[in-house]
């Protein structure tokens, strides 16, 4: 007990804050993951259980007559001190979970049905099992795909050294800044913890690591969520951070497509998401220095482009839609803003995000060119980029909102104002005298001034809710939108709404102990009781996706670049 004390004391400020449906699984930044086993634990409301959340689900249930003190909370470290002996549970390997229990707790293993497991239970028709052993104070919980592996695994789990294994899994957070303020510091670990506990190792079509939005419920590589979590990670390990979209390029169609979301065994949809990929490799080679990333990403990021230029401008106005599917629900996932307002009438139309979002990945690839040496296919997408932006300005500002809005196909402007509408701040040649414009439309208590701002769609919009796109906020159009912010001169506005962003993200952390998919904007609800595409659901079921995620990858890798910017010097 007092190695394990002793050792923790040497890593300050790790996060402590014990919840329901935070992630627990071995990361794929200490060694090899297998995402197809799903062999992955989310902290269950009772005592001090875990949900296993193999195809058929099992809960790993560790019972004691009294309660600790949590002292670290970690994606692959669960330590609570008791009067004269302590709960540690731990990674030895992806497969399995080691821990160390006082000798009046009693662990079990529960199928769906509550019914208690002896040693080895069958999770699913491919003959997947788990496999539960205990020796003295210590117990393991292992995976395998047959019942002998399973027992095997267990078994071995016993002798693993538990100081050892949570010294292993705690070391990269020693690296980590130290803040001014030990809860922003805190709250920076608790970020690095849910990054970690999301990156996954080389598996089936992807030869290195790869991110995800989280281990449950989404499981896959998805496309800008990539590339929102490779910038965090550039701060901490830019290799892993070029893994991250390394895995999204290498998954290019040969007609130049990139697919919003892939699966390991090589499954991809046949939907696109926001071109944001340029932009990361350009942030990442800034990290690294390695010409090498520009030379692999450049003709792909170029093939892609124009793929969505001869596959989504369909009246060849320059201007790009996204694609809309039958889905009420989901009427546009291709666009990553999948129910919101702006796409209820299920019409095409000219999209202010996707065209921004287009004009400034081309101005990207000009730059890698540059790098590169290729001054005419510089010139070219810098041209290109160009004249794509002063479309956005020409043909999506409605003087009328003074606010950048969709357009129909047949000319008119969208009602609709969504927080998109902010995006064009990043573009190079954005106007400088709608620059007050678009801070009115920030400061109406109407549109988007809110008290976690900023709201998806203006206050006002109907139909407004907690609903995902359809009101809440979302930490990824705040991070972009702070950085348009600070490109147009305006470094108070993105300090503030960072502030905010953090204050709040740090406040629903303390109080429940994850990190939230998206929030309230008017900041009245609890995020977990926020809608999710519908009427949120009871009882709280992660694998269902009914109401704001918990350990979100991208609201974590983000808040952590914006605590990274207060770092003391």
């Amino acid at each position: 007990m007092m190695k394990t004390l002793d050792l923790l004391r040497t890593y300050p400020d790790l996060p402590n804050v014990d919840g329901e449906g935070f992630l627990f699984a071995f990361s794929g930044m200490d060694g090899e993951t297998c995402s197809a086993s799903q062999f992955v634990l989310t902290r269950h409301r009772e005592g001090y259980d875990f949900l296993v959340e193999t195809p058929q689900r099992h809960r790993l249930r560790i019972r004691l007559g009294r309660t600790g003190t949590v002292l670290v909370v970690t994606g692959d470290v669960f330590v609570v001190e008791f009067d004269d002996a302590m709960l540690i549970v731990s990674f030895s390997a992806w497969h399995t979970l080691v821990g160390q229990l006082p000798n009046d707790a009693v662990v079990s293993l529960l199928d769906e049905s509550r019914k208690r497991v002896q040693d080895v239970s069958k999770c699913s028709k491919q003959d997947e099992t788990l496999a539960l052993a205990r020796m003295g104070s210590r117990f393991s919980l292992s995976y395998g795909t047959s019942r002998v592996e399973a027992e095997s695994r267990a078994l071995a789990g016993l002798t693993a050294l538990v100081d050892e294994v949570i010294q292993q899994c705690l070391a990269p957070y020693r690296s980590l800044p130290r803040l001014a303020d030990h809860r922003d510091s805190r709250l920076l670990r608790k970020c690095f913890s849910v990054m970690r506990v999301n990156t996954l190792a080389a598996e089936g079509v992807f030869p290195q690591a790869w991110s995800t939005p989280d281990r449950v419920p989404h499981k896959d590589l998805w496309l800008w969520d990539s590339v929102f979590h490779s910038l965090a990670m550039n701060k901490v390990n830019a290799g892993f951070g070029w893994h991250f979209l390394k895995s999204v390029l290498d998954q290019q169609a040969l007609d130049g497509m990139i697919s919003h979301q892939v699966r390991v065994n090589g499954w991809k949809s046949d939907i696109t998401q926001p071109p944001i990929l340029a932009w990361g490799v350009w942030e990442n080679y800034l990290a690294q220095q390695n010409r090498d990333v520009l030379a692999y990403a450049a003709p792909r990021l170029a093939a892609y482009l124009d793929w969505d230029a001869r596959h989504r401008d369909r009246n060849g106005n320059s201007l790009l839609e996204w694609q809309i599917e039958g889905d009420r629900n989901c009427r546009s996932g291709e666009s990553g803003m999948d129910n919101s307002q702006r796409f209820d009438e299920a019409l095409l139309l000219d999209a202010v995000d996707f065209s921004a979002f287009a004009a400034l990945e081309m101005a990207y690839l000009a730059r890698m060119y540059d790098v590169l040496g290729d001054t005419g296919s510089a010139q070219a997408w810098r041209s290109r980029s160009s004249l794509l932006s002063g479309a956005v300005h020409q043909q999506l500002w409605n003087s009328k909102l003074g606010f950048y809005c969709d357009r129909k196909m047949d000319g008119t402007f969208s009602p609709v104002q969504a927080v998109t509408g902010f995006l064009p701040l990043l573009l190079d040649d954005f106007p400088a005298e709608r620059l007050p414009v678009l801070v009115t439309a920030l400061q109406d208590e109407s549109r988007f001034n809110t008290r976690f701002p900023l709201s998806s769609v203006a206050v006002s919009t109907p139909g407004w809710s907690t609903d995902m796109w359809r009101g809440a906020t979302w930490i990824n159009m705040n991070y972009l939108c702070i950085l348009g912010f600070e490109k147009q001169g305006m470094p108070g506005i993105a300090k503030e709404i960072r502030r905010i962003t953090i204050d709040r993200i740090r406040h629903y952390y303390e109080q429940t102990g994850v990190i939230y998919e998206f929030f309230d904007a008017k900041d009245q609800i609890f995020p977990a009781e926020c809608d999710r595409k519908g009427r949120r659901k009871q009882p709280y079921d992660i694998r269902r996706k009914m109401d704001s995620i918990r350990d979100y990858h991208w609201s974590a890798a983000l808040c952590y670049l914006m605590l990274a910017d207060t770092e003391t010097p």
